[in-house]
């Protein structure tokens, strides 16, 4: 048998990548022939020949992206969505050349899938969404990728923008919104969303788009209410309480991380020329810790302040928001300092917005002119006289407490913080403890971010081992997950291991946790620092970035270990080829 298989899917770079794997091993399998074209953003797309297609018996397309199908005219053409390879590759298969019908009409080939067939002329919904998270690396595009995948299950017409570290991938068209019945916002960070005035919006967090992500088109239909730019949004899922301040703390993250990044590697290659080269004016070195330290380091908290504010009171805020930040960074008051000092600025530039009412020949002058003056002053003065020298006092007693504390006192912190990445794997907990390492790093206080980093990047390495070790607890598709995890892992990706604590989270979690907290424990006891907050081992490639570099990777690997077999004990088998063997 001759096949030809093309698989996508929105983000292409996982569930497109898997399932290519899992068909061509399924070929294999049958001792059939297969030319594969598979859809990637990572790896270059190798598309299928006239030859190849003309060589074909069947096509198979497993994708949640548009795939050019009029190249298949006259062929028969099986099509589905990519998640229905991952049960058993095999029997898909066998099932797509029985029910491949001939394509007669481009993009109207038959759908045939193991879901319930929807009636697409009484159900199907235009949906439009944004996926975004304060990192921009794993949640914004996994989350896209789940609500594409639900969207197409229920036969609806979606498409999702991705608010990644790399900018808006996929975005929608004016045209696209206004044919919309419904917008869907998951996101962890604030998002403009003027041009969905008049549109029914829903909102909620990546978390819970990627976890639950039936539930959330489901409250989608039900719960979305229009929304108007300009005026208090009437759903607020995200935006009360604990949630909202959360995100207003993510969204100022978020924007201060690429300030960070670059000024901790320039840091780090400044000490490629010794620790105390920087010393000497005119060196290279100097420049390199000009522009990490004196530059980029010294915007971190006024960024982090005026994009809190920002998130809170929208552009009038921005303004105060970042003089606060300055304010705080000058006194001492280091990020702690940022933080008060953006929600002081965003939540007065809001009240003042609200509460202050001037003549209609004078409003706009409140956002350019009031606004920003009278929330900057209150924000300045109280920064100044109140603030900033109990803050700032809190900042340095925090900061001698952590450059002295005994080896006890270190290893109870890494425990803390290791255990707190591993808790809910790029949640509210795992971000709490990622953004005290970072704001720490203002502060030339390395060790604790050393042991965020090599604690968050146990969950998805001990996943991929687990499948290593126990092959026979684990079905084809967790297998392959197990692969991807592990990369992930090594670029510090907590979100790889998702797939497997949202199947059996009692077990995964307590794994994951007890590995995490071990690796954040060595860190700290082995006095690693770091300089970057991001990358994973990838960061090794700049020299001095990582310190001491053999014993960070011990602690890593320990954690891994402790992780990946706790869960290959624990686990149970529902792999049932493996069981009858």
């Amino acid at each position: 048998m001759k096949i030809a298989i093309v698989t996508a899917c929105p983000s292409g770079i996982a569930s497109s990548l898997i399932a290519a794997g899992l068909l061509e091993k399924a070929v294999a399998e049958l001792n059939w022939q297969a030319d594969i074209e598979c859809h990637s953003s990572v790896a270059p797309v190798t598309s299928l020949t006239q030859q190849q297609i003309a060589a074909a018996e069947c096509i198979v397309i497993a994708a949640n992206a548009n795939v050019n199908d009029g190249r298949f005219m006259g062929k028969k053409v099986y099509r589905s969505a990519v998640d229905a390879v991952f049960t058993d590759a095999k029997d898909y298969l066998e099932q797509a050349i029985e029910n491949a019908v001939e394509l007669v009409s481009s993009n109207e080939s038959t759908v045939a899938s193991a879901d319930t067939t929807v009636d697409a002329a009484t159900s199907s919904k235009t949906i439009v969404a944004i996926t975004a998270c304060p990192t921009g690396v794993a949640h914004t595009f996994m989350a896209a990728e789940a609500l594409e995948q639900e969207g197409k299950r229920l036969g609806h017409t979606i498409k999702v923008e991705t608010r990644g570290s790399v900018g808006a991938k996929n975005q929608l068209s004016s045209a696209e919104i206004a044919a919309a019945d419904i917008v869907i916002i998951a996101a962890d960070i604030d998002i403009d969303l003027a041009r969905f005035d008049g549109k029914k919006v829903y909102k909620t967090s990546t978390g819970l788009a990627l976890k639950k992500t039936t539930q959330t088109m489901d409250n989608a239909f039900n719960d979305a209410q229009v929304y108007h730019h300009g005026k208090a949004a009437t759903n607020e899922q995200a935006n009360t309480g604990l949630t909202g301040a959360y995100k207003h703390l993510m969204t100022g993250v978020s924007h201060m991380l690429p300030l960070v990044v670059a000024g901790g590697l320039a840091i780090a290659l400044s000490f490629v020329f010794g620790i105390e080269a920087f010393k000497e004016e005119g060196t290279l070195a100097a420049a390199l810790m000009t522009i990490g330290g004196g530059s980029a380091f010294a915007l971190m908290i006024p960024v982090l302040a005026g994009f809190i504010a920002f998130s809170i009171a929208d552009r009038p805020g921005l303004a105060p928001g970042l003089i606060g930040g300055m304010l705080a960074s000058s006194t001492g008051a280091g990020f702690l300092g940022g933080i008060v000092a953006g929600f002081l600025a965003g939540y007065t530039a809001k009240l003042i917005a609200e509460k202050v009412q001037l003549p209609q020949s004078m409003e706009a002058l409140k956002p350019i002119l009031i606004i920003p003056l009278l929330a900057s002053l209150i924000t300045g003065l109280v920064m100044i006289y109140v603030v900033g020298g109990p803050v700032s006092a809190a900042m340095n007693a925090l900061t001698e407490f952590l450059n002295n504390m005994g080896s006890a006192n270190a290893v109870l912190l890494g425990i803390i913080l290791g255990g707190m990445m591993c808790f809910d794997l790029g949640g509210p907990v795992n971000k709490t403890a990622y953004t005290f390492g970072v704001g720490l790093l203002a502060s030339q206080t390395y060790a604790p971010m050393a042991a965020v980093m090599a604690a968050g990047m146990v969950p998805a390495l001990g996943m991929g081992l687990a499948t290593f070790l126990a092959k026979r607890k684990f079905n084809n598709s967790e297998q392959e997950a197990g692969k991807a995890s592990f990369v992930l892992g090594l670029c510090f990706i907590s979100e790889g291991a998702i797939p497997f604590a949202a199947r059996d989270p009692m077990r995964v979690i307590p794994s994951c946790i007890a590995g995490g907290a071990l690796t954040g424990a060595l860190s700290m006891l082995f006095g690693a620092e770091l300089m970057a907050p991001h990358g994973g081992l990838f960061v090794l490639l700049i020299p001095n970035a990582i310190t001491p570099v053999w014993m960070y990777l011990v602690a890593i690997v320990a954690g891994t270990l402790v992780t990946g077999i706790s869960y290959a004990v624990l686990k149970k088998s529902d792999n049932t080829e493996a069981v009858t063997a």
